[in-house]
């Protein structure tokens, strides 16, 4: 489980985000870094049980702490969060999962963050083909009950996408650029000895969403597998 202390260190950095107090108290974000490879491995093991995942350990599932300020006007040089994420094994299987620990702000998401033309494009035309399959996945009581009825989440085009027209059905869908879900967790959540099965619980709920999105960027109009 999530340590209070280990939230307490997170707080602690936020207010003093710079290399003299890192360094000073190097040794407590070793003991939660720890603490926190212990609960990637757990999340891991679990996920591991439906999805088949490319990550070799818990360790591999986080994210550097460091910050790369290099073209952030923010040079504050730690991150104030543990992030990780769950890449899905070859590219058969398509999209990712991201936890991100944090004070009064932690969550879980997935989707497709910044598809390429060419997939955005079989996307697109899968929607116009099947709005209702991928409408009854977004509208299924599994996923409503961790993501909402708002549907999915991300940048989307002001205008109509081309080859479209304005009175689509499917318009609201067809003109995201980015498909992202996310739940969002207290801190009495994440300190809790079962979070790691709640946050595994809202990443299943995922799994039907990026199925049918796998299938929509690996497989032709015809339903013909694209080769790679």
């Amino acid at each position: 489980m999530i340590t209070k202390a280990n939230l307490k260190f997170l707080k602690d950095l936020s207010k003093n985000n710079n290399r003299e107090w890192f360094t000073e108290n190097k040794k407590i974000y070793e003991t939660q870094l720890e603490n926190t490879v212990e609960f990637a491995t757990e999340l891991l093991e679990l996920m591991q049980k439906h999805d088949h995942i490319e990550n070799a350990s818990g360790k591999k599932v986080l994210m550097r702490i460091y910050r790369d300020v290099r073209f952030s006007k923010d040079k504050s040089p730690y991150k104030s969060h543990w992030g990780g994420g769950f890449q899905r094994a070859t590219k058969q299987l398509r999209g990712g999962y991201y936890f991100h620990i944090e004070p009064g702000q932690s969550f879980v998401g997935g989707g497709f963050w910044g598809p390429e033309p060419s997939d955005l494009k079989l996307i697109r035309a899968a929607i116009a083909a099947d709005e209702k399959g991928l409408r009854k996945i977004l509208n299924s009581k599994s996923f409503v009950s961790f993501f909402g009825d708002q549907g999915l989440h991300g940048e989307k085009l002001k205008t109509v996408p081309k080859g479209f027209e304005k009175d689509d059905s499917a318009l609201d869908l067809l003109q995201l650029k980015q498909f992202l879900i996310r739940h969002d967790f207290s801190d009495t959540d994440v300190m809790s000895a079962d979070f790691a099965k709640k946050m595994n619980e809202a990443f299943k709920a995922m799994r039907p969403f990026l199925d049918w999105m796998t299938y929509a960027v690996t497989h032709d109009s015809n339903g013909v597998p694209l080769k790679y």
